[in-house]
Parts: C-alpha cells; sequence; structure tokens
C-alpha cells in the first residue's frame, strides 16, 4: 500500500495562522529605535543688560548635533535675569531684575508669546513683582501660576497665569524677616529661588539671606501659600540657593551660595518635611581662592547632579545613590569661561550648556550617559551677560 501525499486540518490551520501573523506584521508600523529621540527645540538666553545686551536671545538646537544656531534678539526688554516657559511651548515669563518698575521700589515680570517659527517673542504684559530685584520665577506643576522671588526684597509673590498666557491677578504675597551670620550678604532676608514638590503640596523657598528653607504649604487650585511655613535652617552662613528634586521626589538639593557646597535632604511626601543628610563642597581640596556656588541641576535619568562654581568656574559633577539620596564626588570640569551663573541640560540628558555671565559665552558639553562626566564640544557662542537657558519643545 502506497503512502498519499495528504494535509491533515491541523496542519492547515498552523499555515493559516503563520499567514494572519505575517500580513499583521508587516503591515504595522516599525517601531522608533532605542535611544534618545533626536528633537528641536528652542533655547532662550535672559541675559543682564546692563553690558550690551538688549533683552532676551532666541536659539535654535538640535539634540542630535548638540548645536545651538542663533535667531537673533527674540524681545528687547530690561534685565531679564531668569526665564520660565509652560509645558505647551506657548508661552514665556522673565523676572525684569531691577529696583524700580512704573517709579515704584519694585522689579518686574513678564509675559510673552512665543512664535515658534521665529523664536520671536511678543510681550503680552508686564506687572509689578512686588519686591526689588525679583532673581526667580518657576511655574507650579499644572502650570496655573507663576511663583516669583525677590531677593533684595526678601518676599515671594504668586501671580496667576490667563488661558491667554498674560499674567493676572496676584494671589498671594509673603514678606520674610530677619537675616543671618554674614554681615554683607545677609542683614535681612533674601529669597532668592522655589521648588515646587512633584505632587504641587509644597512650595519650599531658598532664602539666601535668612539661612532657611522655608516649606509652604501650596493650594494649587487658589494659587496660595500656607500662612505657617514649616523652617528648615540650614548652618548660619551657608547662603542657600538653588533647589532640584531628585527624578523619584524623594530626595531634595540645595546648592548653598556662601559654602560652595551641596545639602542634600530627604523628603517626606506627606508631610512635606526635609531631614538633612550631608552636605558635600562643590570645590576641589586645597582650594583658597573666593567662590559662590550658583546653579543645581539633576540629570534626566536621575544618576547624576551638576553644581557651577563662580570664582573657580568650574562645574561639579557628582553621582547620586538612589537608595540613600547621598551624593559622590565625579569630576569638576573648568566651564572655559569666567562666573558660569547659569547652566542647563537638555531634555535628551545628552548636552549640558554653561552661560558664563563675565566672558560672555555659552559653552556646549557632551554629557557622558553612563558616568556623567562632561566633554567640551569646542561650541562657544559670544551672548553679552548671559544668565539663564530656557530649553522649550517645537511642538
Amino acid at each position: 500500500m502506497t503512502a498519499k501525499n495528504f494535509m491533515t486540518p491541523r496542519m492547515l490551520l498552523q499555515i493559516l495562522c503563520l499567514a494572519f501573523l505575517l500580513v499583521a506584521l508587516l503591515s504595522s508600523p516599525a517601531a522608533p529605535a532605542a535611544g534618545p529621540s533626536h528633537e528641536k527645540y528652542l533655547v532662550y538666553v535672559g541675559t543682564y543688560t546692563d553690558h550690551g545686551s538688549k533683552g532676551i536671545y532666541a536659539y535654535s538646537f538640535d539634540t542630535a548635533t548638540g548645536k545651538l544656531a542663533s535667531l537673533g534678539l527674540a524681545a528687547e526688554t530690561t534685565e531679564p535675569s531668569f526665564l520660565a516657559a509652560n509645558s505647551s511651548g506657548r508661552f514665556l515669563y522673565a523676572v525684569n531684575e531691577t529696583d524700580t518698575f512704573n517709579g515704584q521700589s519694585t522689579g518686574a515680570v513678564s509675559a510673552f508669546a512665543i512664535q515658534t517659527e521665529t523664536g520671536k517673542l511678543s510681550l503680552l504684559n508686564q506687572d509689578s513683582s512686588r519686591g526689588a530685584a525679583p532673581a526667580h520665577i518657576t511655574l507650579d506643576r499644572m502650570g496655573r501660576y507663576a511663583l516669583v522671588s525677590n531677593y533684595n526684597a526678601g518676599s515671594v509673590a504668586v501671580f496667576a497665569l490667563l488661558k491667554d498666557g498674560r499674567l493676572g491677578e496676584v494671589t498671594s504675597f509673603v514678606q520674610h524677616k530677619g537675616s543671618s551670620l554674614n554681615p554683607e550678604r545677609q542683614k535681612g532676608p533674601h529669597a532668592h529661588a522655589i521648588a515646587l514638590s512633584p505632587d504641587n503640596r509644597f512650595a519650599i523657598v531658598a532664602d539666601l539671606g535668612l539661612d532657611q528653607l522655608l516649606v509652604y504649604a501650596f493650594d494649587g487650585a487658589k494659587g496660595t501659600l500656607g500662612a505657617n511655613p514649616q523652617i528648615v535652617k540650614a548652618a548660619p552662613g551657608v547662603g542657600p540657593r538653588h533647589l532640584a528634586f531628585s527624578s523619584d521626589g524623594r530626595f531634595l538639593y540645595v546648592i548653598n551660595e556662601l559654602q560652595s557646597s551641596v545639602a542634600a535632604y530627604s523628603y517626606d511626601t506627606t508631610s512635606g518635611a526635609l531631614h538633612e543628610l550631608q552636605i558635600i563642597s562643590t570645590l576641589p581640596k586645597g582650594f583658597s581662592g573666593e567662590n559662590t556656588g550658583a546653579e543645581i541641576e539633576i540629570h534626566p535619568s536621575g544618576k547624576f547632579l551638576f553644581a557651577s562654581n563662580r570664582g573657580d568656574d568650574s562645574i561639579a559633577v557628582f553621582a547620586i545613590d538612589s537608595r540613600t539620596g547621598r551624593l559622590t564626588n565625579v569630576e569638576r570640569v573648568p566651564t572655559s569661561g569666567k562666573t558660569p551663573r547659569n547652566f542647563t541640560i537638555d531634555p535628551s540628558g545628552s548636552w549640558l550648556m554653561v552661560a558664563n555671565q563675565d566672558s560672555d559665552n555659552i559653552v556646549v558639553f557632551r554629557i557622558d550617559q553612563k558616568t556623567g562626566r562632561l566633554k567640551a564640544t569646542g561650541d562657544v557662542l559670544q551672548v553679552s551677560s548671559p544668565t539663564c537657558l530656557k530649553f522649550v519643545a517645537l511642538h
């Protein structure tokens, strides 16, 4: 009896299943390649306008190459020393760090609409900051309020943000009182910067003049600060300046301007309480010159912390222990300029840009994703008295 060639129902079913799978794979879109996405951004540069600058300047930036291309003067405005942008990329906000505005002893806050095609800024409105020399502005996590630190006045003001981007009414105002150890820098309060907790429930203010962190309950619906802040006392004379939360929100890091150090705190997400874990110097051992700490940033991966030194003119790089929050030194890198007042990390985490205020330049570094180490790319841009760098995504 000879065998016959035939196909069983089970074999036929298997072939049909394979055919359907092949069709599905061929018709589905290709998966994106691994690694950071290559996107384009606008970068706005705030400046001091008493040395030739005219206001805020714009650049285009490509994350694939790390290249900045000048788009020129975006808006003419006085002393726009610190900037903030809303998440939609439609509006930019600046403090005007002056002592007088419209005949009053106060600085100002400006709201701009962003023209994404050209990078130009259109002034929407401008208002008193409610205190002299505003040095910092940040938006709450929902983008509904702008919180402003008035450095010379030692006060904080909260502005409602309208749907069309304009500044609305002041929804909260607090005046700090007191002094601390340094007779030249700490005769009175100097509110320097504000960080919103990841859940938007607390606003932490670094007051350089008081050597304090003031943890205010923040009402994100009304834009109000609680009347009785928790007060976290730093060591006398250290001068807390800027702040940054860890990527998981469990730790807060503060750069101390007068001590040239970074303080690490554990953060209680329920109560807003802070507990000091560590203070680590941003300077090399044996450094004996004059120096002040300036900016602090966390890498998007959450693995590294960067801090700038004005005097040593360097960026200090630290590794973050994700379990304990403690820092260990990685390296210190010269900024190829003088007085690195500000720096920023691009959203892909591949590049770091430094604003060297007193050498009138912006210097670009590549970040090693595994070690956090920095390597200068050789790209240097000339800008008069740069004080702040802000990324805005092109949607």
